[in-house]
């Protein structure tokens, strides 16, 4: 069977502890889009790490983890990220990397800086690890792919003709210096002697896999709001964040998807630039973040303190139904202990006028939030194993919010770690 795990708003939801649990029954699990923009916290037996291109089963002897087609691939992040677990004893992952990814060059972060500063005050709050470039060459065809390695004499050929409109940018519009054809030929060389040994035909390995009717895993990215097509554009990211694109960015039929677990904070938070309605500033902030995730709400990636808000109800409901969500795993749920109240935002007024369906971006950026405050439960639920044993102002939020987005809470998670989620069985 072939499952799903998604975020339903901007990212940083706790998907890497939900892939992480739900690894040790997979037999394979697959980041299928994004790059190393963006990272998963796990906290297991082993330490607690901070993923940005394996996925988040890695940890386990018995999987094998997949780069897929889909995925921007900084080879060199992914094997000083090899290293950074084996390092702390975890046993070498099998890994396969698809003959159809595509690499991210060097000179791809180095335009992701340089139009940062142009941009200055209006930026996308890029994390600056040349994401967007990437795509924007691999749509206009002019990326590389970790096949094209294989054929030196068609390489150097692509690089210089690539590298001449690199250049003219570089020259005339960013003023930096110029990219020299040699250099990235044999930095490619070096990129091929690292990832030779785990190349393969992934599509083709995962054909294979449903057949013999393996537990397959696909771990996305980020969350629905920063899906290109259906989220906060321009502030999103460059690759589609849905479990519908699972099936490209692997390379499977779509109808082997057969459940979508959409991730799902108890709150709200984001980093990087964009609109966030139910974003809340000063001490209430500073208190959340401080309180939240594990160890603060700061990126994984970037260490940037995350925007904080409470829970909304517009943005979740429509980053399900995007989803095509079958279970929701409500995380970081336990963070919210020390609230007399919790505030949620059920609904947008916009120009005098509510609505809860989630509009555009134009409209969002005017929506101010409508609050309803339910009352707080004042105690530590951190391990408790039964939902019936949860206090009952937690249930009863927990219920709210199940209502108020109309798909089901599957999975409840209460603290960082692999055995702290609460399976509640609807």
């Amino acid at each position: 069977m072939v499952q799903a795990v998604v975020g339903a708003n901007w990212g940083d939801e706790g998907k890497g502890k939900i892939t992480d649990m739900l690894a040790e029954n997979a037999d394979i699990i697959v980041r299928f889009q994004g790059g190393a923009n963006a990272g998963h916290t796990i906290v297991n037996n082993y330490g607690k790490f901070a993923l940005h291109t394996l996925p988040s089963g890695v940890f386990y002897k018995h999987t094998t983890s997949i780069i897929g087609n889909g995925v921007a691939l900084n080879i060199p992040v992914l094997f000083n990220e090899i290293k950074s677990i084996t390092d702390k004893n975890v046993p070498m992952p099998k890994i396969l990397v698809s003959d159809r990814a595509q690499m991210v060059m060097p000179y791809h972060i180095l335009f992701d800086q340089y139009e940062e500063e142009r941009l200055a005050g209006k930026s996308f709050g890029s994390t600056k690890s040349g994401i967007a470039p990437f795509y924007s060459d691999k749509y206009a065809k002019i990326g590389f792919q970790v096949s094209e390695l294989f054929d030196e004499a068609a390489l150097r050929e692509k690089i210089d003709r690539v590298i001449v409109q690199k250049n003219i940018l570089l020259e005339h519009l960013y003023k930096k210096p110029l990219i020299d054809a040699e250099e990235i030929f044999n930095t490619l060389m070096e990129y091929k002697k690292m990832v030779e040994p785990y190349v393969c035909d992934v599509s083709a390995f995962l054909w294979n896999a449903i057949k013999e009717g393996k537990n397959i895993l696909l771990e996305g990215q980020l969350g629905s709001l920063k899906d290109p097509d259906h989220g906060i554009y321009p502030m999103v990211t460059s690759s589609s964040t849905l479990a519908a694109y699972g099936a490209i960015g692997a390379g499977i039929p779509p109808y082997e998807i057969k459940k979508i677990i959409t991730v799902v904070k108890a709150y709200s938070s984001a980093v990087g630039a964009g609109a966030f309605v139910s974003e809340i500033f000063g001490d209430e902030a500073d208190e959340l973040r401080k309180r939240g995730g594990d160890g603060g709400e700061y990126g994984a990636t970037t260490g940037r303190p995350r925007r904080m808000g409470w829970f909304d109800c517009v943005a979740t409901k429509y980053g399900c139904r995007i989803q095509g969500t079958t279970d929701v795993a409500f995380t970081v749920l336990d963070v919210l202990g020390y609230l007399d109240e919790i505030p949620v935002c059920v609904g947008y007024e916009i120009d005098g006028e509510v609505i809860t369906d989630f509009p555009t971006t134009s409209k969002l950026e005017k929506a101010k939030p409508v609050l309803k405050t339910l009352p707080g439960w004042k105690e530590d639920i951190r391990g408790i194993k039964e939902y019936d044993k949860l206090p009952l102002n937690c249930r009863k939020y927990i219920e709210f919010i199940e209502e108020q987005i109309g798909f089901p809470i599957t999975m409840v998670s209460n603290g960082p770690k692999r055995e702290d989620i609460i399976i509640r069985n609807k």
